[in-house]
C-alpha cells in the first residue's frame, strides 16, 4: 500500500499586503506546493492536497480528519497574519501526526525577530545590534548609522526596500512610521553591516548537515544600497532583482567554508534543533560573521535558496524532498529534540521570555 502524505499549505487571499504590493511573496507557496506535490508521487506517496483558509477552528478540523502517515508542511500562516503559522504544527503535534520541518516554539520564536537576537546574543551568537522603535520611542535611538528598519514579526523580505536603509534621524523617523502602520508587528532597528553575504540551509535532527553555501552578490549602482530587498527576490524586471545573483556553492576558501557552516550549524542546534532551516549571515569590517535572521521551514520551490543548495550537494529534487519527509518520520520514531530555549520553557524556567518582550 502506498504511503499517505498530505500536503497542508495556506491558500492564498487577499489581504493588507496587495495593499503593499507584496502579494507576490504570498503566490509564492504554490510553486512549492506544486513541485513537492509532484516530487512526492515521484517517490510513490499517495499524496493529497490540504489548502488551508481562514478561521483556523475550521481548519483545525480538516488537519483532525486526516489520515495519513506524514504532513509535508508547507503553511506560512494566513495572509497577513504570520503569527498563524506556528499554529499547524501545534495542533499536528497534539494530533500526534508526523509533519515536516520545524515545531511550532522554534517558528513562534523565529517571527519574532527581536527575540530570536536577545537569545542569539545571550549565547554568544553574533549579530548586529538593534532596538525595537516605535515612533513614539524614536527619542531613545542609541544605534550608529548606517541602520536597517524592517517589521518585527515578517518573513520573505516584506517591508524591505531601499528606503529600509536609514542614514540619519530623519530618514530613520520616516521608515520607522512607514514600517509601524503598515506592519503589526512593530519595527525593528538594527545596526547595518555591510560585508559578505551568505546563506547556508541546515538539516537534521541528532545530526545536522550544512548544505552548501550560497553568496549573495550586488551588481547595483554605488548609491543603491546593498541590501536583499522584497523586490530583489520577486520582482524580476526591478533594478534590484536584476543587481543581486546567488552564487552557489560561494567561492570561499576551505577555512572561510569551515568558518560559516560551524556558524550556521551551531545557530541551528540553539534556535531550531531539527526539521530544516537557513540561515542567513553577513560578514563584518573584521571579517567576523553575524546572525542576521533565522528561518524555519524556508520557500523550497525549485528556484529558490533551499533547494539550490540541495542541487549543489548532489541531489535531484525529489531526493530533497524525500530527505525532509524521512526527517519528520526520524523524528517521530526517536523523538522530538528540542532546541535549549524549547526545554527552558517546557521544565518552567524560561525567566528571559520577559526580559526578550521588553526589548
Amino acid at each position: 500500500m502506498p504511503r499517505r502524505v498530505a500536503i497542508v499549505y495556506n491558500e492564498p487571499q487577499p489581504s493588507g499586503y496587495d495593499d503593499t504590493h507584496e502579494e507576490k511573496a504570498v503566490l509564492g507557496v504554490l510553486e512549492a506546493v506544486t513541485a513537492v506535490h509532484e516530487a512526492a508521487r515521484e517517490l510513490g506517496y499517495e499524496a493529497t492536497l490540504l489548502p488551508l483558509v481562514p478561521p483556523f477552528e475550521e481548519a483545525r478540523q480538516k488537519l483532525t480528519a486526516l489520515d495519513v502517515d506524514v504532513v509535508f508542511n508547507l503553511f506560512e500562516g494566513f495572509c497577513g497574519e504570520p503569527e498563524t503559522e506556528a499554529l499547524v504544527p501545534e495542533t499536528l503535534t497534539e494530533l500526534g501526526i508526523p509533519f515536516t520541518g520545524c515545531q511550532a516554539p522554534v517558528i513562534r520564536l523565529a517571527l519574532d525577530k527581536a527575540r530570536v537576537k536577545a537569545f542569539l546574543k545571550e549565547n554568544g551568537i553574533p549579530t548586529p545590534d538593534f532596538q525595537l522603535i516605535s515612533p513614539q520611542t524614536l527619542d531613545t535611538f542609541r544605534l550608529g548609522y548606517p541602520c536597517i528598519v524592517k517589521p518585527r514579526g515578517e518573513d520573505a523580505s516584506h517591508g524591505i526596500s531601499a528606503d529600509s536603509l536609514v542614514t540619519d534621524f530623519l530618514s530613520l523617523e520616516r521608515q520607522v512610521k512607514t514600517i509601524t502602520n503598515t506592519y503589526h508587528s512593530g519595527s525593528l532597528v538594527e545596526q547595518f553591516i555591510g560585508g559578505r553575504e551568505f546563506n547556508a540551509t541546515v538539516m537534521g535532527n541528532t545530526r545536522c548537515v550544512v548544505l552548501p553555501v550560497s553568496e549573495i552578490v550586488y551588481s547595483l549602482a554605488p548609491d543603491v544600497p546593498r541590501i536583499l530587498t522584497f523586490a530583489a527576490k520577486w520582482e524580476p524586471d526591478s533594478v534590484y532583482f536584476k543587481g543581486t545573483k546567488v552564487i552557489c556553492p560561494a567561492e570561499v576558501t576551505a577555512q572561510e567554508l569551515q568558518y560559516i557552516a560551524d556558524t550556521a550549524r551551531k545557530a541551528f542546534k540553539l534556535v531550531v534543533g531539527s526539521g530544516y532551516a537557513r540561515m542567513d549571515m553577513r560578514m563584518d569590517e573584521a571579517g567576523k560573521l553575524n546572525i542576521i535572521e533565522i528561518n524555519p521551514n524556508p520557500d523550497i520551490s525549485p528556484d529558490t535558496g533551499a533547494a539550490r543548495q540541495s542541487a549543489a550537494a548532489g541531489m535531484k529534487y525529489a531526493e530533497f524532498i524525500e530527505k525532509i519527509i524521512n526527517l519528520a518520520l526520524e523524528k517521530e520514531k526517536h523523538g522530538r529534540k528540542n532546541p535549549p530555549h524549547v526545554r527552558r520553557r517546557q521544565a518552567g524556567v524560561d525567566a528571559n521570555t520577559e526580559k526578550y518582550a521588553r526589548i
